[in-house]
């Protein structure tokens, strides 16, 4: 009986659709039968000494072709034949459809709802970030401290013993997304695992085009970027090999890439801010 009854429903939706769609197309063949209106019209007109220049224009007005903007359906967009556009929406969950008397109106209304989704996605996107990062108990909160740039990045390195095994990465400090994370290196310090994070972030800003203040917790790595220089005890051997190369292809990015429009560097106040965010969590 149930199943009856489901039947009974689903061939009642499919009946209205046909209707609707038989109204819809009823309606658009009207529209296509300007000429054969205006032949039976001419003639009463011509008994009556109607201008047929004004009757053209009422039926012009009436017979328009008209343009079809799909919002919601299975292809979104604009059409400019209702068939099409009725394909997109018949029978589709929630279908938002409108028609227009002009192509610009149409193209007009599609882009002004497009701007309106891009505006709420992008609000649901900076909710979403600002949610990611409220703090869990005991951490701190960046937000009490408006002195961070929050749409800046955080650098750190971490190395397992002086040397030892050393890697570094980079995170975005509204959302915690790690950004970049390379290593290990073995035999390596963590000065150099520093300053290389720091370059990394550079040249990354640099390739893609973007420009974001870039903390760092290392004195020694922010000094060797502005030097330009390497002030390392290391000795170099064949298991550190790959560090030296790593810091020999930071320092010639660093002299022929122009620091005049470089994003900034600044130090993180550890003992005010807490842990920097990019930090790996093995002190």
């Amino acid at each position: 009986m149930q199943a009856l009854k489901g039947i009974e429903a689903a061939n009642a939706r499919q009946r209205e659709a046909r209707r609707r769609k038989a109204r819809l197309r009823e309606g658009h063949q009207r529209e296509a039968r300007p000429v054969q209106a205006l032949k039976g019209i001419e003639a009463a007109n011509a008994k009556a000494r109607i201008p047929n220049s004004l009757t053209i224009q009422i039926l012009n007005m009436k017979y328009a072709k008209r343009y079809y903007v799909v919002w919601k359906g299975r292809h979104p967009g604009i059409y400019d034949n209702l068939d099409d556009a009725m394909e997109q929406v018949d029978d589709f969950p929630g279908a938002l459809f409108k028609s227009y008397a002009s192509a610009e109106e149409a193209a007009q209304a599609y882009r002004s709802a497009s701007r309106r989704n891009d505006r709420d996605e992008i609000s649901k996107l900076i909710a979403s970030a600002a949610e990611k990062n409220i703090p869990k108990a005991g951490q701190p909160d960046y937000f009490q401290f408006p002195e961070i740039d929050l749409n800046g990045w955080a650098v750190d390195a971490s190395c397992q013993g002086n040397p030892g095994r050393m890697e570094y990465r980079g995170v975005e400090l509204m959302t915690g997304r790690e950004l970049f994370r390379v290593g290990p290196f073995q035999k390596s310090t963590n000065n150099i695992g520093e300053f290389l994070a720091i370059v990394h972030a550079l040249a990354m800003m640099k390739q893609s085009g973007e420009n974001h203040t870039i903390y760092s917790d290392s004195v020694t790595g922010m000094a060797w970027v502005r030097d330009r220089k390497v002030k390392t005890q290391l000795k170099r051997t064949p298991e550190n090999e790959d560090s030296f190369r790593m810091l020999e292809r930071a320092l010639v990015w660093l002299n022929t890439n122009s620091a005049q429009h470089r994003p900034k560097i600044l130090k993180w106040q550890t003992e005010r801010w807490g842990e920097i965010p990019a930090d790996f969590g093995r002190k």
